[in-house]
């Protein structure tokens, strides 16, 4: 029996899969991906494999072939957009095969919400306005616990980034300033990250849903939240100020 292998691709743009996962994808014997959101150049990297679309598939018929291929000593890939840690559902795969027998490997990718950050030429954290990223989704037929309601992660005031909600935005918007962001917080959408028809809307809390409305974006976008966006001010680094003595470097006094 071999390791059943979750790698993520990337947010898109085929050169910025890992160079692991490419070996893998390249030497796989069986590869079921998630058909509607990885770009063909990916899929085409698996020359020797099988490949199966998740997309039409149920949760039972994909661990069916994950674990029946893996007892035949096959190399299965199972293949995720972005990183499969974030809302990838391999928890549920991960543990059904481990009780079968089947030990599992991860291997992470580039994640869409800081592809978005690259896009934007942004960075999420900045001295003087947050150390804090909430990543989290607007509740809709997924429900989401009472305490990480959007008006209650808006308390913190950090970057708020939302996967799988672009089509919630009124909600989100609204929620956000009950939780205590201004109506002029700034307002990042990304759609298709990294992909050559990538788009970017900045907007506020008080127009970005009609913004992002008029172009017709309903999936496939990162939201971010947050005065990163468009800092009005931010200190610099300690890390790389003159003053500051780190295990690395002493202080330089003049």
């Amino acid at each position: 029996m071999s390791d059943v292998f979750f790698v993520g691709c990337g947010p898109g743009d085929p050169d910025l899969i890992t160079i692991k996962a490419k070996k893998l994808i390249q030497k796989a014997d069986v590869v079921v991906y998630s058909g509607s959101l990885i770009p063909e150049p990916i899929i085409k990297l698996c020359k020797k494999g099988k490949l199966y679309d998740a997309a039409k598939l149920v949760r039972e018929e994909i661990f069916d072939l994950l674990y029946k291929n893996a007892k035949k000593d096959k190399l299965v890939v199972r293949l995720h957009d972005g990183d499969p840690a974030i809302y990838g559902a391999i928890r549920e795969q991960i543990d059904n095969l481990e009780k079968k027998g089947i030990k599992s490997t991860v291997v992470p990718g580039v994640t869409s919400f800081l592809a978005s950050a690259a896009a934007l030429g942004t960075q999420l954290t900045l001295p003087g306005v947050t150390q804090t990223m909430i990543i989290t989704r607007a509740e809709a037929r997924t429900k989401v616990p009472k305490r990480e309601q959007i008006s209650e992660l808006a308390k913190h005031q950090a970057t708020l980034i939302f996967y799988l909600s672009v089509h919630l935005l009124n909600k989100i918007s609204k929620e956000a300033i009950e939780g205590g962001y201004k109506k002029t917080t700034p307002v990042a959408v990304v759609y298709r990250a990294s992909r050559k028809d990538q788009k970017i809307i900045i907007g506020n809390l008080s127009d970005i849903a009609g913004k992002v409305k008029a172009e017709k974006i309903t999936m496939t976008a990162i939201v971010i939240i947050g005065d990163v966006i468009k800092p009005k001010s931010y200190e610099y680094s300690k890390l790389y100020d003159k003053t500051f003595t780190h295990g690395f470097r002493k202080a330089k006094t003049k």
